[in-house]
């Protein structure tokens, strides 16, 4: 059985706000909008020289089922590197009657390979947590790194940088909160007093990254706070006021296209498209949302590593195409 929807799973939103919005423009978008918008989606062409280089690594696809691994990455989080902090598999079965969003936890300490960056030469191999692979080698690393994990090919990717998740913010005329105590965490810039808030472009970032003085913490509570304020941004984005007038759909449409890089396979609207036709005929009740499970860290603190034996059936199922196994 498919896991059902829950608050706690409105990340996949996201995901859809990138592709789904695509299903907007052709209902009448001109021809010379069209052009521009697929313009601004960016090829990941280092990421397929770099995967080139390393084919023989890699491991063997399914034959009909589609593994696409989604990248949210962000220049600004106070690190001053670029880290992939969000990072989603979406599997879509042969027969196309069922769809698997699989979360992948920043935090989990992996074998990240050796990989080529962006100067032309080579990061070390090395174990640290998962997100830094982005900052080693862009999302090629990223890839290696889950596949390496997994044993599961990953067939198309999206990178969506968070600087235009807050373009799409302002382009909808910001999004309301309500925080039930004062927010403050310097490391981010967010400070907000109790109370509702419309939060503009900036303080939306602010508010999606923050972490380390608000809640408990953890990466897992930045990430419950992440999709909840993205679950909120898709309903402003698919309101019937912002779809039906191009004076507001355009900005939208163009800040989510600025937004995306994606392999050769995904650079196009007319294949994003194709790909939000595919997740739309999946029946209801057969999307499947899963994180990969964790254990913590025995010697690291605040970090996680791999629940081996329930992550292993996980990723099986994958591999295999077959229906997830029941969550523990």
């Amino acid at each position: 059985m498919a896991v059902q929807t829950t608050r706690g799973q409105k990340w996949l939103w996201w995901l859809l706000l990138a592709f789904g919005v695509i299903l907007a423009i052709i209902a009448g978008v001109a021809l010379w909008a069209y052009q521009r918008l697929d313009g601004n989606i960016s090829t990941d062409h280092a990421a397929a020289r770099a995967l080139g280089e390393e084919e023989g690594e890699r491991p063997e696809g399914a034959d009909e089922a589609r593994n696409i691994l989604v990248i949210g990455h962000d220049f600004g989080s106070g690190t001053g590197n670029a880290r992939s902090d969000t990072v989603l598999l979406l599997h879509l079965s042969a027969d196309g009657r069922r769809a698997d969003a699989v979360h992948v936890p920043r935090d989990i300490v992996v074998d990240i390979p050796a990989c080529r960056t962006e100067d032309g030469g080579h990061s070390e191999a090395t174990t640290a947590q998962f997100n830094w692979a982005f900052q080693f080698g862009g999302a090629a690393c990223t890839i290696r790194t889950f596949e390496g994990m997994s044993g599961i090919r990953v067939d198309h990717h999206l990178v969506i940088g968070f600087e235009g998740f807050a373009d799409v913010v302002d382009a909808v005329g910001g999004v309301e909160v309500e925080l039930e105590e004062a927010e403050r965490d310097p490391n981010v810039g967010h400070d907000l007093p109790a109370g509702r808030h419309r939060l503009d472009g900036e303080q939306a970032l602010a508010y999606v990254r923050a972490r380390v003085f608000v809640g408990d913490g953890s990466d897992l509570n930045r990430l419950a706070r992440q999709q909840e304020f993205l679950g909120r941004l898709y309903q402003r984005v698919t309101d019937e006021r912002t779809v039906t007038d191009p004076t507001r759909l355009y900005p939208v449409l163009k800040a989510v296209t600025s937004a995306i890089t994606a392999d050769a396979g995904l650079d196009s609207l007319d294949e994003l498209y194709a790909l939000a036709k595919d997740l739309r005929a999946v029946p209801d009740g057969a999307f499947g949302f899963r994180t990969v499970p964790t254990v913590p860290h025995p010697t690291e603190a605040n970090r996680l590593r791999l629940d081996e034996r329930v992550a292993g059936r996980l990723f099986a199922a994958i591999r295999q195409d077959r229906e997830l196994p029941p969550a523990p």
